[in-house]
């Protein structure tokens, strides 16, 4: 996947200067896909370019005026043409696990706080996957909110952001769980 669609569906949302956009991607498509501002100011450059996107200028009272981007109808057709397209399996590329591979030779201390910081940094983000969730769903129920929700796209990849994490706050607590009967 480019990044292309990763802004392209981010702008399904409705229309984004290039800072709502960057806030955006931060909130929620940065819990699948990662960029900078300025790779995504690089990236909507292109995407304009190729008319995929349409830029205007909003003249704003006591601020600069900004650039506020929307979908055109050929950036909705690419997004649907990706949609179709084969999915790869994703590769896993972590350092972390490389560096659990060579713990035997390798400093245990330093990989234990490693670990811990794994464990915090993705129960930070479980809980965060939380608040989205229940602010998502507004008091509805899951079957609710599937059936009434104009569009579930948000939903179902903020499922799949909390499974993932979910699943590493559960590794990190195994590896913390084995290390300490390793020390002991």
């Amino acid at each position: 996947m480019a990044l292309r669609h990763a802004v392209l569906a981010a702008l399904l949302d409705g229309d984004a200067s290039g800072y709502e956009l960057a806030k955006r991607f931060d909130v929620s498509v940065a819990n699948f896909w990662s960029a900078t501002p300025q790779q995504l100011y690089r990236e909507l450059e292109q995407l304009e370019r190729a008319e995929l996107i349409q830029g205007r200028v909003v003249e704003q009272e006591r601020r600069p005026n900004k650039r506020v981007f929307s979908l055109t109808a050929a950036g909705r057709e690419e997004l649907h043409a990706f949609t179709a397209e084969q999915t790869r399996p994703p590769a896993m590329r972590d350092d972390l696990l490389v560096k659990l591979r060579a713990l035997d030779i390798g400093d245990q201390e330093a990989l234990h706080k490693a670990m811990s910081a794994r464990l915090e940094l993705s129960e930070a983000k479980l809980a965060r996957y939380d608040r989205l969730h229940a602010d998502l769903l507004d008091g509805r129920s899951e079957q609710e909110y599937a059936r009434e929700a104009e569009s579930i796209g948000v939903y179902l990849t903020l499922m799949g952001g909390r499974a993932y994490e979910q699943a590493n706050v559960n590794w990190a607590r195994d590896v913390l769980r084995v290390l300490e009967l390793r020390e002991s």
